[in-house]
C-alpha cells in the first residue's frame, strides 16, 4: 500500500504514520528526515540547500524536494509500499507525487488528513521545541507561524485534489494518539472492503 498523511505541523502525522507503517510492516518515509539526512551527509548543492532550510527554519523549495524524493522512491525498500508524511505540502507537490508513484510503484491507496486547529498545532510544536543543527530553536513561535502560513496557503487545493480522486480520509487529529490510530485502522479496513 502507498499511504499519505497530510495535515499541518503538529497534527500528529509523524506519530500516526509511524504507527501505521509498523502495523502494515512497510517503511515510514518522512520528508523532514530526508532533508536532515542530506543536510548531514551531502557535501554538494543539495546538502547546502537542506542545511540552509534547517538553519532558517523554512521548507526546502519544491524543485529540490523533487530531486530528493525521486532518489528516495528508487530505493529498494520503497518498492513494496510505504507510509509517507510531510509531503506533499501543496498542489504541485501532490501532482508530482501522483506521477512518481505511478512510475515507480502503484498509485496511492489513501490520503489521511489529520485535522487540528492552528492553536493546537502551535501548542504541540512549542512543547516539542525542536532544535536546528546549529542549536537554534527550529520551533520558535515566529518560525512555526511562517511554516503554518505556507501550509494554510496550499491546504484547500490539496484537499480538493485528493477528494476529487476519492483518496481523502478525514481524521479528527485533536484526540488522544490511541483514539486517532484506532480510527485510522477502522477507516483503512473499511476502504479495503469497499475496493473488494
Amino acid at each position: 500500500m502507498n499511504i499519505v498523511f497530510y495535515g499541518p505541523e503538529g497534527s500528529g502525522k509523524g506519530t500516526q504514520a509511524s504507527l501505521l507503517a509498523k502495523e502494515l510492516k512497510i517503511p515510514h518515509l518522512v520528508s523532514g528526515d530526508l532533508v536532515r539526512k542530506y543536510a548531514g551527509e551531502d557535501k554538494g548543492i543539495m546538502g547546502e540547500v537542506c542545511r540552509e532550510a534547517l538553519f532558517k527554519g523554512h521548507y526546502v523549495a519544491d524543485s529540490e524536494m523533487y530531486v530528493l524524493w525521486k532518489q528516495r522512491f528508487k530505493e529498494q525498500d520503497a518498492s513494496e509500499g510505504w507510509v509517507l508524511d510531510g509531503f506533499p505540502r501543496n498542489l504541485t507537490q501532490a501532482q508530482f507525487l501522483a506521477r512518481k508513484v505511478e512510475k515507480y510503484s502503484h498509485p496511492l491507496d489513501a490520503v489521511f488528513f489529520l485535522d487540528v486547529t492552528q492553536e493546537e498545532s502551535m501548542r504541540r510544536l512549542l512543547k516539542r521545541g525542536r532544535k536546528s543543527p546549529d542549536g537554534s530553536l527550529h520551533d520558535s513561535p515566529q518560525r512555526i507561524k511562517e511554516r503554518l502560513r505556507r501550509y494554510n496557503a496550499g491546504q484547500k487545493a490539496v484537499l480538493r485534489y485528493y477528494e476529487k480522486r476519492g483518496l481523502l480520509v478525514h481524521i479528527d487529529g485533536q484526540r488522544p494518539v490511541a483514539a486517532v490510530h484506532l480510527d485510522i485502522m477502522r477507516k483503512l479496513e473499511a476502504r479495503g472492503k469497499q475496493k473488494k
